[in-house]
């Protein structure tokens, strides 16, 4: 039996504000940016600027400045790539590659992004930075994520089509979908239609959701605000 998550469509862009998706972690929003497999079609981080335009959009909303070259892109995308494998094992039962996590070790051995306040008491971009600190912050949110106790919520979007993974942080812990507005309101749809076929006495058509529009790209809630942040950023 063919896996479609192995071959459908896989929308992995970070910030579309109608189809919010947040993963609940900051390791978790590297994923959006390409991967192994299929994902290799979502590529997003070809270039060093590539990753320092993903650090504006992502949980630590850093402004330019943080330096990376090349790399340090290969070394964040190694990590993303083992990250990717590790948790789609979490997300179904499985320990995961002693290789992989390897990786992440090796990652986090680097001194981390260091966390500065600005005299208003607000949190301030953490620079001078460069690209070394940022894999190795990415690498302990992902081991203080798989040590902690939301590890067993580590989940992939119940949508056959998508393999979006995401960290259910809620207290009912019951979430199955990247989003609700996407694929929670295509699963309704296809369900709705189904009970009216069998109300009828039809067969169910089998018709395809509607479409689900752009890739899913972070950002913003339903209601319009900045998704909630639940990651550790800066652990030391």
């Amino acid at each position: 039996m063919t896996d479609q998550r192995a071959t459908g469509p896989v929308p992995l862009s970070p910030g579309d504000a109608r189809h919010p998706f947040d993963p609940g972690a900051l390791c978790l929003e590297l994923l959006t940016t390409g991967g192994p497999g299929t994902p290799a079609g979502y590529e997003l981080l070809h270039h060093p600027e590539d990753l320092t335009r993903w650090l504006a959009r992502s949980r630590l909303e850093l402004p330019a400045g943080v330096h990376v070259d090349a790399a340090q892109l290969t070394a964040a995308r190694t990590l993303r790539d083992a990250l990717r494998r590790l948790a789609a094992a979490r997300a179904h039962g499985e320990a995961g590659a002693g290789a992989d996590y390897a990786v992440l070790n090796r990652a986090a051995a680097h001194p981390p992004l260091v966390p500065r306040i600005d005299p208003n008491g607000a949190a301030a971009a953490p620079l001078p930075a460069d690209g070394d600190q940022l894999v190795s912050t990415l690498a302990r949110d992902a081991i203080a994520l798989f040590t902690g106790p939301f590890a067993h919520r580590v989940r992939e979007c119940g949508a056959s089509d998508c393999s979006l993974i995401f960290v259910d942080t809620s207290r009912p812990g019951r979430r199955r979908w990247c989003s609700m507005e996407r694929c929670g309101n295509r699963h309704k749809v296809r369900a709705l239609r189904a009970r009216r076929d069998r109300a009828d006495g039809a067969e169910p058509a089998g018709q395809p959701a509607p479409d689900a529009g752009p890739p899913l790209r972070r950002g913003h809630s339903a209601h319009g605000g900045v998704s909630p942040r639940t990651d550790r950023t800066f652990t030391g």
